[in-house]
C-alpha cells in the first residue's frame, strides 16, 4: 500500500439462516490483522441487508460465507442486491461448506475466490491484497 491509498475495505456476511460464524469471524479478525479495514455484518443478514452495508460502507471486497447449503439460492440473490444499487467494482469471495461440484457455478457467478474449511488465513490475505481493486 503505497502513502496514498486507503486500507482494504471488506464486508464479511453470513447470508441465510446460518447460526455459526466463528469461520466468519476468524477471517473477518486475520483480514484486520493484515492492515484491512473489516466490517462484519453478523449472523442472519437477508441478500438486502449485506448489499446495502456494501454500499454505505464503500467497500473494495465483499466475502460471503454459508454453511446451510443454500449458496446456489443465495449468492444470486445477493449479486442482483449489488447490482441494483450499482456495486458492481468489488471483489467477491465465498467461504464455508461449498461442495466441490458447485465451485464452478460458484466462480461463475462472479466469485474469484472459494475457500472451504481448514484454508490458511495466510492465502485468504494473500488473494485478497493480490486481487481487491485498489482506490486511492
Amino acid at each position: 500500500m503505497t502513502a496514498t491509498e486507503r486500507p482494504i475495505r471488506v464486508l464479511i456476511a453470513k447470508p441465510g439462516l446460518d447460526g455459526h460464524d466463528r469461520g466468519a469471524k476468524v477471517v473477518a479478525r486475520a483480514l484486520r490483522d493484515a492492515g484491512m479495514e473489516v466490517v462484519y455484518t453478523g449472523i442472519r443478514q437477508t441478500p438486502q441487508m449485506i448489499a446495502e452495508a456494501a454500499l454505505q460502507e464503500d467497500v473494495q471486497v465483499v466475502g460471503l460465507s454459508i454453511l446451510s447449503g443454500a449458496h446456489l439460492e443465495l449468492f444470486p440473490r445477493v449479486l442482483e442486491e449489488l447490482r441494483a444499487r450499482g456495486v458492481d467494482d468489488v471483489l467477491l469471495f465465498a467461504g464455508g461448506i461449498i461442495p466441490e461440484v458447485d465451485i464452478p457455478a460458484v466462480r461463475e457467478m462472479g466469485f474469484a475466490g472459494v475457500f472451504g474449511p481448514g484454508t490458511n488465513t495466510a492465502d485468504i490475505i494473500g488473494f485478497v491484497q493480490q486481487h481487491a481493486p485498489r482506490r486511492a
